[in-house]
């Protein structure tokens, strides 16, 4: 087993120093075999997607966040909804309401609203999209709210109630929710 592994560490280790070490300084061998500090970039959700009977009311193509179960329902045709893992806002930072999708955003840039610069000055004022990014890889606003559907590079905190009033989803999870639905979509929230 060992061997299998050391060819092709040793295989990059060679062509980093080939390089002259480039290479190696944006390489981590650890990425691959699981571990590395880009592990966790969005990865897999502690709550898979999966399809559900939904007995709800609300018609095909609506979106139904349940906060306190910490899961979003995209509801489908036949009884049916297919249900994603949340976070949530944390205590005192959670609403409830019926919006609806104004625009949709892939790799959004990132901009605090004031609110929040005043509980966390030590934010940036302004970050653009990219893997580091809160919103992560897909964003869905939600009407004239400051709140959105959106990404997440720390897949943890799904199930958790911890955002300032967004709804987080891994990356993952957000870019299959964002193929799905379009402007317009409608967004009921229960709290």
């Amino acid at each position: 087993m060992i061997r299998f592994f050391a060819a092709p560490i040793a295989a990059i280790a060679l062509l980093g120093a080939a390089t002259g070490g480039a290479l190696a300084e944006e390489f981590d061998s650890r990425d691959i075999m699981g571990g590395g500090p880009n592990f966790f970039r969005g990865g897999s959700s502690p709550i898979p997607r999966t399809t559900v009977m939904y007995n709800g009311t609300y018609a095909p193509g609506t979106i139904v966040v349940n906060t306190s179960e910490r899961r979003l329902y995209l509801v489908l045709q036949n009884g049916q909804a297919l249900r994603y893992g949340i976070g949530v806002g944390r205590d005192g930072f959670r609403w409830g309401g019926v919006h609806k999708i104004t625009a949709k955003k892939e790799w959004p840039d990132w901009t605090p609203p004031s609110q929040m610069l005043a509980r966390r000055p030590d934010l940036p004022r302004h970050m653009k999209g990219g893997i580091d990014n809160p919103l992560g890889a897909r964003a869905m606003y939600l009407g004239s709210t400051l709140y959105r559907i959106h990404g997440s590079n720390e897949p943890e905190t799904i199930g958790q109630a911890v955002s300032s009033g967004c709804f987080r989803m891994t990356n993952d999870d957000v870019s299959d929710l964002y193929g799905r639905v379009g402007v317009g979509t409608t967004v009921v929230v229960l709290n």
